[in-house]
Formats: structure tokens, sequence, C-alpha cells
């Protein structure tokens, strides 16, 4: 009798919260060896639920069991710009719209890639971008202004990016300051490739592919699968590295669809996302060592998907603005560590979360 009183005074306890502490049951967890963190650049969930109808193929995004959302607010505006966005998850730290890597108060901080590479990781960005556009930019430079490109592209020389695929060869090639850049980074290890063609996959521990002289083409220009290519040779080139890697993967121009109000652009570019998280979760399920986060700096262009009068199982999508807004984005997980993942926090909390399970 005196035990049963006992569980029930415990259960009263933890009910009403009459006690006077609180705990939290955590599940166990496992430390990844990997991190694949994948970048729909724009992508809400209006993105995602108005490009899926028209695929054809395994919807992404159903395969996660762990979701969560990501408030993208940045330190002076209530909706963010993409260098605010990116940097917030690559520092840990809200900032300024328009910084690359750096705080509020313009100060470089450390980032994820480079506590990374401190633990002996190799890192490695993927984009449809230039490869000194916003968002790759903020995981290996420390720049005041995004539109510094120059700059950017002069920070490789820091060696915190072992591979860097996608387009920028202006940058690199045809300088203001009418340094060759790309013989300096020869210079100091890389390999630099330049090559406007199909990609042509390559064996090396550190690269820079330059596939276009800024952004890549569009999908419906014929860029095809140059971004599951890329990122596939990323991912085979970073794994020769046993303690494991960071790569950072990008859907630039779902971004740019959205600012163009552009439904056919912007739903092109996501279902060719959706192929390349496909492929990289087919990628981790053998693995077993890798954990692939899927979010979004921001959502692009208030997208509405509204009722069509004359069909009534379609919608008529309908953009309400032409720039960022500061609605919430999705966070998927999988792999070890995608528990963590769930719930509703800042951009911000996706470092910490990060850097809590690897330990760093």
């Amino acid at each position: 009798m005196k035990k049963i009183r006992a569980c029930i005074f415990y259960l009263a306890l933890l009910c009403t919260g009459a006690a006077n502490f609180s705990f939290t049951l955590l599940p166990s967890v496992t430390k990844p060896r990997n991190i694949i963190l994948m970048i729909g650049d724009g992508m809400g969930l209006a993105q995602i639920s108005s490009a899926m109808p028209f695929y054809n193929g395994v919807n992404a995004f159903e395969r996660f069991k762990v979701i969560g959302l990501s408030k993208t607010s940045s330190a002076d505006n209530y909706v963010t710009d993409s260098g605010a966005g990116a940097t917030a998850i690559s520092i840990g730290k809200k900032t300024y719209n328009n910084a690359i890597g750096v705080d509020k108060d313009s100060m470089p901080q450390t980032g994820l890639f480079e506590l990374a590479k401190l633990n002996g990781l190799s890192t490695g960005v993927a984009v449809t971008s230039s490869i000194v556009h916003a968002t790759p930019a903020s995981f290996y430079a420390h720049i005041k202004n995004r539109r510094w490109y120059e700059d950017i592209a002069a920070s490789l020389l820091n060696k915190q990016c072992d591979i860097a695929i996608g387009g920028g060869y202006q940058f690199f090639t045809n300088r203001k300051d009418k340094r060759y850049l790309t013989k300096e980074l020869e210079q100091s290890g890389y390999k630099v490739i330049i090559d406007s063609g199909s990609f042509k996959p390559i064996t090396n521990p550190r690269f820079i592919y330059l596939a276009a002289a800024d952004g890549m083409p569009r999908i419906q220009q014929g860029r095809g699968d140059f971004l599951q290519k890329a990122s596939l040779c990323a991912i085979e080139n970073l794994s020769k590295n046993k303690q494991g890697y960071m790569l950072m993967i990008e859907g630039s121009q779902i971004d740019w669809g959205g600012h163009e109000m552009n439904f056919d652009y912007m739903k092109a570019e996501l279902i060719d996302f959706n192929n390349v998280i496909n492929m990289v979760l087919d990628m981790a399920v053998r693995d077993k060592h890798t954990l692939v986060i899927v979010t979004a700096d921001h959502e692009t262009g208030g997208l509405a998907l509204t009722e069509d009068d004359k069909q009534r199982m379609q919608f008529i999508p309908k953009y309400t603005y032409h720039e960022h807004t500061g609605i919430m984005v999705p966070v998927f997980a999988y792999g070890p560590g995608a528990e963590s993942f769930g719930g509703i926090y800042e951009n911000t909390s996706l470092f910490d979360k990060i850097n809590q399970l690897m330990g760093w």
C-alpha cells in the first residue's frame, strides 16, 4: 500500500508541476561522422507543397521522420536576406542583412566549417549560384558585405573550404584588382577547374570547380543534373577523409524563381533539388554515419496556393511579393542525431545543435 501511495504522490507531482524541479527525457544520440546541410534558398512550405504534385518520382521530403521549424529574422530586420540567414546557421549568431560570417558588430566569428577543420573534418560547398554568393560564402568567409565578391573569392585562400563547385569564375579571373586568383589558389594547394561545359567529375582532396561566369544556367535553360553530379563528386572526394566531412549543398535558384514571381522557374529548381535530396538520402541510408539536414535560409515571394474554381483538385499559384518574407521555414533531418532537430527554434539553433552533436 505504501508503494502505491508513493507512486500516486510522484505521479501527482509530475502532472501538476508541484515539484520544484523539471527534467527532459533526452534520447540516446549517436554522433554523426559526416554532416550534409542542404539549403533550398527561398524554400518555404508553400514552395514544397506546390512543386511536389508535378513530380513523378519519390517525394524526398516525405522520407524524413523528424521535422522542425526555423525562425529566420535577422538582427536588424524581421525579414532576413540570404547573407544574414546563412550566417546565422554558420556562426550561430544573428547578424545584419548583407553580412557574411560576421556578427551584428561586423566582427568575424568562428563558423561550422572552421570548427570542422579544427576537428580534422573536410569541408565543401556545391551550389547552382556562384560559389561567392551569399549562402555558400557564409560558410567559409568573413566579409562585411555580401556584394564584395572579389574579397569573398580571395577568402578561399584561408583553406576553410576544401571543395567548392558552382559558378563565378569572373571573380577569380577578371578582377578589378588584376589579381589572377586561380594561380594563387593553385599555388596554395587547390586544383582549379574552369569549365562551362557539362560537369566532369574529378578526384582531388582540394579543388574549386567554376562552371559559369556567375550563376549557373537555370534548369529550364539546360543545366541538367549539374547539382546532382556536383554533390556526388563532392561527397566522393570528401568521404576519403576517414574523420568525416561537412558539405553544404544549395538549391540556389529556388529563390531566384521567387524573386521573379515565376512559378515554373521555381518549380523546376525545387524538383531538381528534390532529386539531389533523394540521392543524398539514399547514400545516407547505406552509410549510416551521415546526418542530413534540409532547410531554407528564408521564404521568397509569399507564395499562396489559391483555389482553382474551374478545376477544384488543382490550385492557382499566386505570389504576394517579389522579395523575401518572414515566414518560418521547415527543417528536415535524417541520420544520427536527427531527433535533435524537431520543434520550433531560431535559425541560430541549427549551429548550436550541430555543435553539440559533434562535441565541438
